[in-house]
């Protein structure tokens, strides 16, 4: 394959889409330096809080349409856009300069919105640069408004037959308006996994990349693209044996698929008799539904970051609760897993008032924030005890790195179960707490955390991110990111022996056992349970069906020994394909290889 064909990105949204490209950029109107007369002044500050009442409008449209398509947690992202319009602040602002100087509104607003774009664009705060893709689609669509334009979007777009759509930035207001039936993928510059338009992407079923460099240079209208949602790679203009192979390998994927349903309703057993616990993680309400179809025991990962998505204020304990008992309710005979509140790196909510950090994955994020917003946690820990009445919930803490962080957990669940009891509200005396094993700390005093813990899990997203120093959200890093690394090999080895020593359950809710080579490897190394993305469960099932445990220990053991993440790879395909056909598990890039065969 051609190096200079390919595009290389951050897959935020599964799945493989051909089609030509429709290159939507997004152009923010040429403003003319317009001044009025003194008694004109007055008009154009209504003129400007006119543009604002029919934007917010239009936005409220929008809303209304993503809450149709998509859910009522999605549609909260116009909440955030709508907040922005009417920024009483931002807008005063502009008040002023019009008053000041007699400019014509659009001449003020673009003035003063020129200023907020800079700030937010060199901003070190990842939480201002996530959503800049918002504040540029609104301030985009006051210009033209203000400009004469219809309050239709300015890059309003028909796909025609199949396309797939690129452009700098997705905002969500053009996201949710794309015609699933014929725009079946998305690419673009900027944006991340958190960003409201991945989140969108994700949940309307779009394969996408973000974050793919150089897109707009290099990509022209009706130029033949091919992406990959999960590995995050793009080829322009494949040939047409190019093309003839991923329509191969979808094909293989969709007949591969009737022989995963076939697994649904069989237990997650070796053919040598050992059963793994096969849990789901649950990050948006619609995959609870998934996560049940596929027969999840349960759920060993229940994200709550997305209660903030798009909201104006902090989910309440009463919006929490409710949440907490929906989810369990749907899984009454297993156990549900709710990690608290992992905020901070890239996922600030808009309304929390987070400091701007040079290295925010280095600093104040998870349980930290937890345990010195106390307020924030206690509602969340009323909340899961609330929810934990009568049903089998757990309360598991991202990002421990120390005793201290377990022990005051503990001591607030312990003080808030107190005031609910005074209160003659019903709740659970207490819940299980575990933590998450996701630092090279937390693995070196694994023996002192089991002290104080109920269960482990392995979070190996993160752990890898700091083990090996990659940022896992930086496109350029993306061949560097390496779960097989050597040094993961040895560190999942000596957790899984910590918590065995401990007698503590001990499970993985990481990437890796939703990826088949990983669920390998941790088969082997003696977990005997894992906790997948819902779309993974049929393939991890049928995985564990097929291959035998002591195949799978074989193959840990040569993992031991590989002095490279490429032989623990070779060790791990080796042993698999000894049992399974490995192309049924590659047509979306579950098994590391290139984008098509050759």
């Amino acid at each position: 394959m051609d190096s200079t064909r390919l595009l290389r990105g951050i897959g935020v949204s599964p799945g493989v889409a051909w089609a030509p490209a429709l290159v939507v950029r997004l152009d923010f109107p040429q403003v003319p330096d317009r001044t009025v007369e003194v008694h004109e002044v007055e008009g154009e500050v209504r003129r400007l809080h006119g543009a604002v009442r029919v934007v917010v409008a239009h936005l409220n449209r929008l809303r209304e349409r993503v809450l149709e398509r998509a859910g009522p947690e999605e549609s909260r992202i116009f909440d955030a856009q709508i907040m922005m319009v009417q920024d009483p602040e931002f807008l005063a602002s502009v008040e002023q300069v019009i008053r000041k100087n007699h400019f014509a509104a659009e001449t003020a607003y673009e003035f003063k919105a020129l200023e907020v774009r800079q700030a937010f664009s060199n901003s070190s705060s990842s939480h201002l640069r996530e959503r800049l893709a918002d504040l540029n689609a609104i301030q985009a669509r006051m210009l033209y408004r203000l400009m004469g334009r219809r309050d239709e979007d300015p890059w309003a777009i028909d796909p025609g037959e199949h396309a797939i759509v690129v452009a700098h930035e997705l905002s969500p207001g053009l996201t949710v308006q794309l015609d699933r039936e014929h725009v079946v993928g998305l690419v673009s510059e900027e944006g991340t996994r958190t960003a409201h338009a991945a989140i969108l992407a994700h949940s309307l079923g779009i394969p996408a990349v973000m974050g793919a460099a150089g897109a707009l240079n290099r990509v022209k209208n009706g130029m033949m693209v091919l992406l990959d949602g999960q590995t995050g790679m793009v080829l322009l203009e494949p040939t047409p044996q190019e093309l003839e192979a991923a329509k191969t390998r979808v094909s293989r994927r969709l007949r591969f698929e009737l022989q995963l349903d076939s697994v649904v309703h069989e237990p997650a057993a070796t053919p040598d008799g050992v059963r793994i616990k096969l849990m789901g993680n649950v990050d948006l309400p619609d995959e609870i539904d998934a996560a049940v179809r596929q027969r999840a025991e349960g759920v060993g990962l229940l994200r709550t970051e997305f209660l903030l998505n798009g909201r104006t204020s902090m989910p309440t304990e009463d919006e929490q609760t409710e949440y907490f008992r929906r989810v369990a309710s749907a899984f009454p005979e297993h156990d549900v897993i709710v990690r608290s509140y992992d905020l901070g790196g890239d996922k600030f909510p808009a309304t929390f008032n987070a400091p701007a950090e040079p290295n925010p994955f280095l600093g104040w994020r998870s349980i930290r924030v937890c345990l010195d917003q106390p307020e924030l946690f206690r509602d969340q820990l009323r909340a899961v005890l609330r929810a934990a009445r009568g049903r089998r919930l757990q309360l598991m803490l991202p990002l421990v790195t120390s005793v201290e962080e377990v022990t005051r957990t503990r001591e607030l669940l312990a003080e808030e179960s107190d005031r609910l009891r005074q209160s003659g509200i019903r709740a659970a005396e207490s819940v299980p707490v575990g933590v998450m094993i996701e630092t090279p700390a937390a693995v070196i005093i694994a023996d002192r955390l089991a002290e104080v813990s109920d269960f482990f899990s392995v979070g190996t997203n993160d752990l890898t991110q700091y083990t090996i120093a990659v940022d896992r959200g930086n496109a350029r890093l993306a061949d560097r990111f390496a779960p097989h690394h050597p040094a993961m090999v040895r560190q999942l080895d000596a957790i899984v022996r910590s918590a065995a020593e401990a007698g503590l359950p001990v499970s993985v809710c990481g990437e890796m056992a939703s990826e088949p080579l990983g669920a390998v490897l941790l088969l082997g190394l003696g977990y005997r349970s894992l906790s997948v993305a819902p779309p993974a469960l049929g393939m991890i099932k049928w995985l564990i069906r097929s291959m035998p445990e002591s195949a799978a220990r074989e193959a840990a053991d040569a993992a031991r020994r590989a002095r490279t993440a490429a032989e623990v790879a070779h060790a791990l395909r080796d042993a698999a394909g000894r049992h399974v056909d490995l192309r049924l598990l590659d047509p979306e890039g579950a098994v590391a290889r290139p984008l098509v065969d050759h």
